[in-house]
């Protein structure tokens, strides 16, 4: 019996190498000052101090997540260099609710074989994703698993770690009846629903994702894979100037904007949205036009082209409206804070 290798159980330690070869310099575009250096080792090195940070009582605040079967939309298009951009957003925007300074970010990417280019896409995506976000990118494992996934199949998820003063926590706590909802516009479907959306778009309405979209001026697969918003330069700018007034803050993730915001509100208060104060995204509107879905279920599944939601108190609801769309975001005041039942009401 002939001895077996590595190689011929489905894994290639030289295309391995390969592929690690090309990461350092995707990780060093990120690296910050409180990032250490380490020559080899089995981890990541981060000062929570220095930089000129100090803090008093520090709060570390995580979060993980994936990008769900939009998997499957980049892999029929052929298309990766973004969905690690999706990777990285999931998880720092939730941790952003919380009111947290972004400081590295992890991640995790399992294939079924061997392939540097496919893997140098993907951590490409996560790269930009933590240059948006402002995020060193400390580390990540990347694991062949020929037994775990076919062919072409491969699953990421992502860990990112942030810091905040236990005093300017912005955990809902403080939101009141009066005080106001403002939307952030979304790019497009973000990381959720794309169960439905492929059985949708793919399935029922038999669209490719090479075909072109008129209406939107780009391709099926275009308009899916646009990356998810990172919203932390925009509501980090909000907090250093007006942080005593932002009360609770919500990602509009799997669930839609009443269960996401919901999740936040003290009790004995509610939150009404106004849906005639913002505007849906185009390819929200275009999902629409193909039918098949109800507008309830569309609420349920998707963020209906708001992204992150801001409940502000009313007497600073206007500056910082003004300081968003000053920024080049789209914002809207969509909505108030009042007493009663606990839970959102979408009119």
């Amino acid at each position: 019996m002939s001895p077996i290798s590595y190689k011929d159980s489905g894994v290639d330690l030289d295309l391995y190498e390969q592929a690690m070869q090309r990461l350092p310099g995707l990780m060093a575009r990120t690296k910050t000052p409180r990032v250490m250096d380490l020559t080899g080792g089995f981890a990541g090195l981060f000062r929570l101090q220095g930089d000129g940070r100090k803090y008093e009582d520090p709060v570390l605040v995580s979060g993980t997540d994936g990008v769900g079967t939009k998997l499957k939309v980049a892999i029929a298009a052929g298309q990766f260099k973004t969905v690690g951009i999706d990777l990285v957003a999931m998880c720092v925007n939730d941790c952003l609710c919380l009111g947290a300074e972004p400081l590295f970010f992890l991640d995790y990417i399992a294939l079924g074989k061997d392939d540097p280019n496919l893997i140098a896409d993907l951590v490409e995506g996560v790269s930009e994703g933590c240059t948006q976000g402002g995020m060193a990118l400390l580390g990540g494992e990347t694991a062949i698993m020929p037994d775990v996934y076919g062919t072409g199949d491969f699953d990421m998820a992502g860990f990112a770690v942030g810091v905040a003063e236990r005093s300017h926590l912005v955990d809902g706590s403080a939101i009141q009846p009066g005080d106001v909802a403002i939307g952030l516009a979304a790019s497009g479907f973000h990381s959720n629903g794309y169960s439905l959306l492929r059985k949708v778009v793919f399935e029922r309405a038999g669209l490719k994702p090479s075909d072109q979209i008129d209406a939107l001026g780009c391709t099926v697969g275009e308009a899916l894979l646009r990356p998810t918003t990172i919203y932390v330069p925009t509501v980090r700018s909000v907090l250093e100037s007006h942080r005593e007034d932002v009360h609770g803050m919500a990602h509009i993730t799997g669930g839609g904007l009443a269960e996401n915001i919901e999740r936040i509100l003290p009790e004995n208060t509610r939150v009404t949205l106004n849906r005639s104060a913002w505007t849906p995204t185009d390819v929200d509107d275009w999902l629409v036009s193909l039918g098949h879905v109800e507008p309830d279920e569309m609420d349920r599944v998707f963020n209906r082209g708001v992204g992150f939601v801001l409940l502000v108190s009313g007497k600073s609801a206007d500056d910082i409206l003004a300081k968003l769309n000053g920024q080049d975001t789209l914002a809207w005041r969509i909505g108030e804070v009042q007493a009663g039942d606990k839970g959102v009401e979408i009119r």
